[in-house]
């Protein structure tokens, strides 16, 4: 079935008219992100060129998706904004909140008891506010939307980074925080700077070991963690074309890892056949209409170093299996070189645990080439010497799956049949274990390893890789075994070799389900009641944040200056704390307890200048907002990478923080922060970081005058009695100014309605 199918038609029929306009006003051909961006405007056909990287413009996304953590607090949000239903269609998906322990059925049934509170808010706003609502144990919230709704030449937001996957089918599909999804429900533009264009050509075939997967960890090699910031990613060439579908989305889902602000393929044959397979046909015969408008123009895959800011050429014939980590998705070791490397590095190479899942690898395509590696092991008498997991990803994918056999494959190499969610890639995975917080390595087809992100455990080595590497390697229980040249010793002490993986693109006897989890929402809504107790721990409604008081912010205090990666598990960790996401105060209890003190190599562990004693950040921090004293946090490198989780933005705000400094930022935690009204400032200097001292009390003067592209000064006042002025940047429009004036752009929408 095929959702939406009239708005699909819609976006279709204006296709001709808005490129033609795009391309008589940029004068040039166009690559597949530029249609997409210009053909969704939100004033309609161009009027002028955007520059790249420069232009803030507003555009008209066709949907919203929203996973059930994230999903609390955009709807908490968006129930201020006085609107009697969603103005675009827009879905939640309950995947975050159920925890990997024991398996699906146990897990599922814990976990709806759990977080029943959570569960029933978010059914009911989704009934009242006419949002399509996925019940736990429907799926991963990509791989369901790229089996449900994403459409070539869409444009799509989510509140979840990994909303880019549905670049898999040709969307422009970015990863927003809930103040951004609330602007674009309530029937507001949204708002983005126009961004630059990558363009990755594949030549070539992937063959034997190689995969998709493959493709993305070695473009993270090479952009590393914020290498694509403010680009849009394009994928094409000889080798695009040989990908499925889902390996398409396989590529675009990790692109969140590089900073990008989405990934895309153009629409070509795989992608139909994946539109007929999911029951879409109406959308693949609406698509093959304007098929020429769904990839670029042909001029700019000819000549591509004359269309792209950046141009990165990859044979798909040469790549080796590979595996990305620890700690970081961008640190590429082919597996040829893995024993080496592990040596050199005191990576334990004893493997413990194999986990095959997440939204970027839990397809059918994926557990088919997975299962095939398991089906190998137990006819050449091998068994796994570490413990083994699976993720299905939608319940369509789980039902066919064990019709088909794969389930009961890995069952029989004892494996754990988790439920379809996220599970352990998002930290909801009780490891028995964990909390001894031993030295080990693991290996994940997961998209991120940040350091506790899985299980916790600091000290918890995590390895990213393919499904079918994970396998291979869950089998041996060695980190360095390489497939294409090493033997396993099976139980009658044989030396035998696996076979290269094969597997099924698409499901030989087609997709099944029997109920995927689906409930639409009420034709109306209206008398649809919402409560939320005044004395729940889950779920709180929010009060506005206050208005800038129209001065200069002086005597800020500084809570903390972060070293190094500073994450938004770092800001706002996910795992345990996600049960308190609809809870704002609650789960300020959590903020950046995960991050590196600068002066002493802690975590957790501030000095309150009040006090002169140390503590954990929080405390500290309520300790300045109860002496109404305001505080300034300070960052190094690509602040706030990794997910789109507003509340890495918002318990700051909730808290007192009134800017962050930092050297540079990632893209959606520096919208995040501007949304809420904070600051979020660039050091003009980066050396001026090490100018920052612990007992810093800090100004920043020039906001009466705060005006684009005017940078700030903030005023170092040292413990000493010494001071100095340093400069700080911004990228703040005037627009922006306003969200910060206002106390946060809910508070504009709000005022909007009530007039």
């Amino acid at each position: 079935m095929a959702f939406d199918i009239d708005m699909i038609k819609k976006v279709y029929s204006q296709y001709d008219e808005r490129i033609t306009a795009a391309r008589q006003i940029v004068n040039k051909p166009l690559t597949l992100a530029e249609k997409i961006l210009y053909a969704h405007l939100w004033d309609g056909n161009a009027t002028e060129a955007y520059e790249r990287g420069k232009s803030y413009v507003d555009f008209a996304p066709d949907r919203v998706a929203m996973q059930d953590a994230t999903a609390q607090m955009a709807l908490l949000q968006f129930m201020q904004a006085g609107r009697p239903q969603a103005a675009v269609p827009s879905t939640v998906h309950c995947d975050h909140l159920i925890q990997a322990r024991d398996g699906a059925d146990q897990d599922l049934t814990r976990a709806k008891q759990e977080s029943s509170e959570v569960f029933n808010f978010l059914s009911s706003v989704s009934n009242k506010y006419g949002i399509g609502f996925w019940k736990p144990g429907a799926g991963i919230i990509h791989q369901v939307v790229l089996e449900n709704y994403a459409f070539p030449g869409g444009m799509m937001i989510g509140t979840d980074s990994h909303t880019v996957n549905a670049g898999g089918l040709g969307m422009v599909a970015i990863g927003v925080g809930g103040a951004d999804a609330c602007d674009v429900m309530a029937g507001l533009p949204w708002e983005l700077k126009f961004p630059k264009l990558i363009g990755i050509k594949l030549t070539g075939k992937l063959s034997g070991w190689a995969a998709p997967k493959d493709v993305i960890l070695k473009v993270a090699g090479i952009l590393t963690v914020k290498g694509g910031t403010g680009a849009i990613v394009e994928y094409f060439g000889e080798g695009a074309e040989s990908l499925s579908c889902t390996g398409k989305g396989t590529i675009c889902n990790m692109g969140a890892e590089i900073g990008a602000t989405t990934s895309t393929f153009g629409y070509d044959a795989s992608m139909e056949r994946y539109l007929r397979a999911t029951g879409r046909e109406e959308v693949a015969d609406a698509a093959n209409v304007i098929k020429q408008h769904l990839t670029a123009d042909a001029e700019v895959y000819a000549n591509p170093e004359q269309y792209f800011d950046q141009l990165i050429e990859i044979n798909l014939s040469e790549l080796e299996p590979s595996l990305n980590g620890p700690f970081t998705p961008d640190l590429y070791t082919p597996i040829s070189r893995m024993r080496e490397e592990a040596g050199k590095n005191g990576w334990p190479t004893k493997v413990e645990w194999g986990l095959i899942g997440s939204c970027t690898n839990s397809s059918y395509e994926d557990l088919s080439r997975a299962a095939s590696i398991a089906k190998q092991a137990i006819e050449k008498g091998l068994v796994t010497k570490a413990d083994f997991g699976i993720n299905p990803g939608s319940e369509q994918v789980r039902f066919t799956a064990d019709r088909d056999g794969l389930l009961k494959t890995f069952e029989d190499l004892n494996a754990t049949i988790f439920t379809n969610a996220c599970g352990p890639c998002i930290g909801m995975w009780d490891r028995a274990g964990a909390d001894k917080q031993e030295k080990n390595t693991i290996v994940h087809s997961f998209n991120r390893n940040f350091a506790k992100r899985a299980d916790g455990n600091p000290n918890t080595f995590a390895f990213v890789t393919s499904p079918e590497m994970v396998a291979a390697i869950a089998i041996s229980g060695d980190l360095g075994f390489n497939p294409l040249t090493d033997t396993l010793t099976n139980k009658n002490g044989e030396q035998v070799k696996l076979d290269p993986p094969t597997g099924d693109e698409l499901p030989e006897k087609g997709f099944a389900v029997d109920d995927p989890g689906y409930q639409a929402p009420a034709a109306d809504g209206s008398s649809v009641n919402v409560n939320v107790s005044p004395t729940s721990d889950r779920l709180q409604l929010l009060e506005p944040f206050a208005a800038w008081e129209g001065t200069d912010l002086k005597g800020l205090k500084l809570l903390i200056k972060a070293k190094g990666k500073c994450t938004t598990d770092h800001i706002s960790m996910a795992g345990p704390w996600l049960k308190y996401r609809g809870h704002l105060d609650n789960i300020s209890n959590n903020m950046l307890i995960g991050a590196v003190n600068y002066f002493n190599d802690k975590t957790d562990n501030v000095k309150n200048q009040l006090t002169g004693t140390y503590g954990a950040v929080p405390a500290t921090q309520r300790a300045y907002k109860a002496a109404n004293i305001g505080s300034i946090v300070v960052g190094d490198e690509n602040y706030g990478e990794g997910s789109s989780r507003e509340h890495a933005a918002m318990e700051p705000r909730h808290l007192g923080v009134r800017a962050v400094l930092v050297k540079s930022f990632a893209r959606i935690h520096e919208t995040n922060l501007k949304k809420q009204g904070m600051l979020g400032l660039t050091f003009a200097n980066k050396e001026d970081y090490d100018k920052i001292k612990e007992d810093d009390t800090i100004d920043i003067n020039g906001l009466t005058e705060f005006a684009p592209n005017k940078p700030l000064t903030l005023v170092l006042h040292h413990a000493d009695g010494t001071s100095e002025e340093i400069i700080a940047n911004h990228t703040y429009n005037e627009q922006q100014i306003g969200w910060f004036k206002a106390g946060g752009a809910l508070n504009i929408i709000r005022a909007n309605q009530a007039k």
